[in-house]
């Protein structure tokens, strides 16, 4: 991972740099920026933060013991004190053990005192779709969150946008949920160097450009849906690719603009299918673009069954890229 001097003196704009380097790289320019930014969370240098650690020691960077619930409370409380935490919760399933401080405390302190108090919370971790991580530790738990206000919820998919929104989550005065697909971290793409580049949050984003059909991928689902969309524009089928970047709040106004475009909609994620993103993604469609759509929305996501530790079941609950394909194939 590059410093922050290093990058101001790299050549041109932007560098290459995979998915969690520059997730890093936007904690250590944050942290440069401002010293009221710290991290605390558990095990720290063994998820990309050795750098981190090197850079600004002990008096910022704090490893805490494997008590999801308290440290995510004393985030929370640093945060009404002035500072402006991340709390690294690693793996996406321990968030279940910080959810009545994320919910009842991080969501509601704003409102229930008519914007006295201020939460600058980020709150980060990863989910695993594949690895044999088993149930305990295989969830992708956004769709839970989405559903609670106060909350802001991002999951970009490329290197570029996860620095940039990871800045804006540090900078923003609500507490900020980032859920960071582990199949995404090696991905590599050019990262402005700037350090005051943002990426909005709230904004979409069109990763490729097409007339027939749009495709909205979440997270590490887009890995198979540009996959397939590579495989069908061999056979003449253009299809343009949406992602959301930010899960709460969602830009529906640029998925009208698309389906305006393609009439036709499928929508790609690994959460679970009940009340998951594109639950609420059709929901708005049919509510307010119901006349843009020439065929029936198509969803593609997890079955409503626990992640199995056997990697020969675990790869076949999620959509692969011969889902996608035949997804766009049925409402051509």
């Amino acid at each position: 991972m590059l410093k922050t001097a290093e990058l101001a003196a790299a050549s041109g704009t932007h560098v290459q740099m995979n998915y969690l380097d520059a997730l890093m790289q936007a904690q250590l320019e944050e942290m440069a920026r401002d010293e009221r930014v710290v991290l605390m969370g558990e095990d720290i240098a063994a998820y990309g933060g050795g750098k981190l650690i090197e850079q600004f020691g002990a008096n910022r960077i704090w490893n805490m013991p494997i008590s999801e619930a308290s440290f995510t409370g004393m985030g929370i409380g640093a945060a009404i004190n002035g500072l402006r935490p991340i709390v690294d919760l690693t793996i996406s399933s321990l968030i279940y053990l910080a959810m009545d401080q994320i919910i009842n405390q991080a969501s509601k302190l704003r409102y229930m005192t008519g914007g006295q108090v201020t939460i600058p919370l980020v709150i980060r971790s990863c989910m695993y779709s594949k690895g044999g991580w088993a149930a305990q530790h295989a969830d992708r738990p956004y769709p839970l969150f989405m559903n609670v206000p106060g909350l802001k919820i991002i999951s970009p998919t490329s290197a570029a946008d996860i620095k940039g929104l990871m800045k804006s989550a540090i900078r923003d005065d609500d507490p900020v949920l980032v859920f960071e697909d582990t199949g995404l971290w090696s991905d590599k793409g050019d990262v402005p160097t700037d350090p005051d580049r943002l990426v909005p949050i709230g904004k979409a984003d069109v990763k490729r450009e097409g007339r027939d059909v749009t495709v909205i991928a979440i997270a590490g689902a887009m890995r198979p849906t540009m996959q397939a969309v590579d495989a069908l524009a061999g056979e003449g089928i253009s299809v343009e690719v949406i992602d959301p970047r930010t899960l709460k709040p969602l830009d529906h106004a640029a998925f009208k603009t698309s389906v305006a475009k393609t009439g036709r909609l499928v929508i790609v994620e690994n959460a679970h299918r009940i009340c998951n993103v594109g639950s609420e993604i059709a929901a708005v469609m049919a509510e307010e673009a119901f006349d843009l759509l020439k065929r029936p929305i198509q969803r593609l996501s997890a079955g409503d069954v626990h992640v199995p530790f056997s990697p020969a079941l675990e790869k076949h609950i999620y959509p692969t890229k011969e889902d996608v394909i035949a997804a766009v194939r049925r409402i051509l």
